[in-house]
């Protein structure tokens, strides 16, 4: 195919001997922009919902924001699964590889699917019991399980699309998905101006109205991208349907080594942060309801380090398949150096945004001097969350070190910042913004273990 072999002529070119400093900032810049576009958009898509259910109150924002961590579990997961598959496919795209490339992405949507149809399941038959898991409040209940619902049919739909763009990322080619991505923010953003507030003869429908707009959107994109790869007869992912499911059991097996770790770290750290959510919630819906807020806006900071840890995995990894290791050690050591800097603007950023936040959202008093020191503690505690982020998600997965990350996620997220979080709320009685500092503690320990680990270079290993 032309592409691929336009796409190998590049590599050899760019990796021909010892790349230089600017060679190689400049090659991750290159690659993380798109990726910390596509960030933005994904970010973006509950931004939308958060920022326009935020104008009718409190109370359907906290009912949005429980129903939400149904699908930050599932996605996470997601990640986890896509994030360890891509480690090999990384290193088999460093090797031109592509027969191996699309099993890898066969498994990923095949596993998705499947994930999908039990997460559907699940929300549709317990839809009110979930929700009852983050909030006490029977109209917040009602609201978020009318949401959930609607938006269910979503989770089988994300399952194809986010296997398909996030797969682009170790194969460089990001033009096309980000430009899809785009165009299903402006659909659910042109959506949710319609249907939550009711414009151009429809009625207003506020959370269900949000909920249809984010099913319609997430619908278009996983059509569009299906369709770009079926019209695109030279990308590496066009092919036959058993091109991508006649994987055999060894490779199967050779990629679950790898991923399944992964799966569990990112699933348990979204399983942590859902039970995080729900000891907020034990405090009122407005803590529920600031706690999104100061979420979506640390999420949505945090994109270029997010891009950028990324775009170095899969650098880090294509180097690793060529078994470079001295080469990935000093690349390593110039990203580093990338991430301390995101990690500092990023404070700087939230610490900025907090007062026109506050202003836009235009809680009662009381909810926006909570809304104000919760953000400002969230852009404190950030710090040790991204510096443990940068190690773990653009360097120690690339060398498939996912065991060690598995632990390290399960036992600080999962385990410590969970127990401080309740411990908190429940024996403390502290306000919102002292008990995330206290929950920041299981991050900081997470921090520190994975930056030894990094510097020890035992996660530098070519696993193909």
């Amino acid at each position: 195919m032309d592409k691929e072999k336009t796409i190998k002529s590049e590599n050899q070119e760019a990796t021909a001997g010892v790349i230089q400093a600017p060679s190689f900032y400049k090659k991750l810049l290159r690659l993380a922009l798109p990726i910390i576009l596509q960030q933005i958009i994904g970010v973006s898509l509950n931004l939308v919902d958060n920022v326009m259910i935020g104008r009718l109150g409190a109370l359907p924002l906290a009912s949005v924001g429980a129903a939400n961590q149904v699908y930050s579990i599932y996605t996470m997961v997601l990640f986890g699964l896509f994030s360890g598959a891509a480690v090999p496919l990384a290193q088999y795209f460093g090797v031109k590889d592509f027969k191996s490339i699309r099993k890898i992405v066969g498994m990923d949507i095949a596993i998705g699917l499947v994930l999908g149809m039990l997460t559907v399941s699940g929300v549709l038959l317990f839809a009110p019991h979930i929700i009852g898991l983050f909030a006490d409040e029977a109209e917040v209940i009602r609201m978020g399980s009318s949401y959930i619902r609607i938006v269910a049919v979503t989770y089988l739909t994300v399952g194809i699309s986010f296997a398909v763009t996030f797969n682009s990322r170790p194969i460089q080619i990001l033009k096309i998905p980000t430009i899809i991505n785009v165009c299903s923010i402006l659909i659910n953003t042109a959506l949710n101006y319609i249907l939550i507030y009711g414009h151009f003869g429809f009625s207003a429908r506020g959370v269900e109205g949000a909920a249809l707009a984010t099913a319609i959107a997430r619908i278009v994109e996983m059509t569009a991208l299906l369709i770009y790869l079926w019209l695109d007869k030279e990308h590496p992912f066009h092919g036959r349907v058993r091109d991508f499911l006649g994987f055999s059991r060894s490779l199967f097996n050779s990629v679950m080594r790898t991923a399944m770790p992964v799966v569990f770290s990112e699933g348990g750290w979204a399983l942590g942060m859902s039970l995080t959510f729900a000891a907020y919630g034990r405090i009122s819906a407005q803590a529920l309801a600031v706690i999104q807020v100061c979420q979506v806006l640390c999420n949505l900071c945090q994109c270029a380090s997010f891009g950028m840890g990324n775009a170095c995995a899969a650098l880090i990894g294509e180097t690793l398949g060529r078994q470079e290791i001295d080469l990935a050690r000093d690349n390593a050591k110039k990203y580093m150096k990338v991430q301390w800097t995101l990690n500092f603007l990023m404070c700087l950023m939230i610490l900025l945004l907090r007062a026109p936040v506050a202003a836009f959202y235009q809680f009662d008093p009381a909810t926006t001097e909570i809304l104000m020191l919760s953000m400002a503690m969230f852009a404190v505690t950030q710090i040790p969350r991204m510096a443990a982020y940068s190690v773990q998600n653009g360097l120690l997965r690339a060398g498939g070190d996912t065991f060690f990350c598995m632990i390290v996620e399960l036992s600080c997220n999962l385990g410590l910042e969970v127990a401080l979080a309740f411990f908190a709320v429940l024996a403390l009685h502290l306000p919102l913004h002292l008990c995330i500092l206290v929950a920041s503690g299981g991050n900081v320990i997470k921090a520190v273990l994975e930056y030894r680990r990094y510097l020890s270079g035992k996660w530098l290993k070519t696993i193909i």
